[in-house]
């Protein structure tokens, strides 16, 4: 064998194990390895987990630290924030944006993270900039990350003429994923139209889609229903994904969430919660009771659609936070959707880990004999633990290769 971790604590099994590697992939999970390896581990009881995975990051906006100026007496949320964002990305450079995606998927790594789905404008304001950029981060990260880079048309379709051909151009060039925003569109005739496109284009070419969808405080904002009535229709079923997901249904009526909660599921799709750029957006000029901007996390996974996180943003127009942590992600969603009980804290990080890979179609995910051996040794024994302390990652591995560790001393002097 190329790699054994002995003595590790996997989730659901009592007791520990031991995980063999050959040329990437996990060749056995037993109490125990009798065959030596080149190289061998002692996770010491530690928890290991499959790879973190992070199916939301505009990688192109990253580091650019332009929250400062856009949250200056800021009195809406994402709608303000796209306009100033468009000023923003007029200055940038393939370089630039290369410079920056790198250093924030570097972060990630050594947070853990395996599997990236990366976001990038196609529009008249940048052309095809920024999707050539994050394909040359994706060749350049190819031993660390699985990078699936997105075709989002940021400026609408409709309302931003060209979009439509940059879009096809974008596939043409190796995009992974076709994107969407139906919601910036100018009614809802032409949000339809967008959605129309993105399916086209997506079927033509055989992607998936991930639309960025009711990202407002607007009640009548409901472009979700045509959004995933069409994937059914399309059959599409398992092949989209959606975020922020507000709207309608954060709004009282229950008749309208429970249709769409249906249609979710029905759709086999996967809804994304971004829960720390929720809280920072919304419900900025509320009055008590402030809303909290969070899609309806629970009654997603009552009715077992696939729920994921993601990190969004990192220092850019949206968020002046943000590391590319999964697990840090994790902690802030147990608090944003109140998932508190044993099953929840679970749940929470099937979030960051299974749910996003079932939802980007990665293959040979899990820490199963026959899975890709992308893993992450926690400094922790538990689910729990994990979430409280957010430990160090003692070990990530990429196909069975170590490419980043982690361990802080820290001393207690009494």
């Amino acid at each position: 064998m190329d790699l054994v971790i002995r003595n590790a604590r996997l989730r659901g099994l009592a007791g520990k194990r031991d995980v063999g590697v050959i040329d990437g992939v996990i060749s056995a999970v037993s109490e125990h390895i009798p065959d030596s390896a080149k190289e061998e581990i002692d996770a010491d009881g530690k928890l290991l987990i499959p790879g973190f995975v992070n199916i939301h990051l505009h990688l192109d906006k990253c580091l650019t630290g332009a929250w400062a100026e856009v949250w200056e007496g800021a009195t809406s949320g994402s709608p303000q924030a796209i306009q100033s964002a468009t000023k923003v990305k007029e200055k940038f450079t393939e370089s630039d944006i290369v410079d920056r995606a790198t250093r924030a998927l570097s972060t990630s790594v050594l947070a853990g993270t395996t599997a990236v789905r990366a976001f990038a404008d196609v529009d008249t304001v940048g052309g095809l900039m920024a999707v050539k950029s994050l394909l040359k981060v994706k060749e350049k990260f190819g031993s660390l990350l699985d990078i699936q880079v997105v075709a989002f048309p940021q400026e609408g379709i409709v309302r931003d003429e060209g979009t439509e051909e940059l879009l096809e151009k974008s596939v043409e060039l190796g995009a992974d994923v076709v994107g969407a925003m139906p919601w910036y569109e100018r009614g809802r005739d032409d949000a339809e139209k967008h959605t129309d496109v993105v399916y086209r284009i997506a079927k033509a070419h055989r992607r998936r889609i991930h639309a960025l969808i009711d990202d407002n405080s607007d009640p009548d904002s409901r472009n979700i229903e045509y959004f995933l009535g069409k994937a059914i229709r399309e059959g599409y079923r398992g092949k989209v994904a959606a975020s922020h997901c507000r709207g309608g249904l954060d709004s009282p009526d229950e008749e309208y969430a429970r249709r769409i909660v249906a249609l979710a599921r029905e759709a086999d799709a996967t809804i994304v919660e971004n829960s720390h750029v929720s809280l920072f957006m919304y419900g900025r000029t509320d009055k008590h009771p402030i809303r909290r901007g969070v899609t309806r996390v629970k009654e997603f996974l009552a009715a077992g659609v696939n729920v994921a996180a993601g990190q969004d943003d990192i220092d850019d127009p949206y968020y002046p936070f943000g590391r590319g942590d999964m697990l840090e992600l994790a902690f802030m969603m147990c608090h944003a959707a109140h998932l508190g009980t044993p099953a929840e804290l679970e749940s929470a990080l099937d979030m960051v880990t299974g749910n996003p890979a079932r939802g980007m179609g990665l293959k040979g995910y899990g820490i199963v004999e026959g899975g890709a051996a992308d893993m992450v040794l926690l400094d922790a024994t538990s689910v729990h633990g994990a979430l409280r302390l957010q430990p160090d990652r003692l070990a990530v591995l990429k196909r069975g290769k170590v490419v980043a560790e982690s361990k802080a001393r820290r001393e207690l002097r009494l």
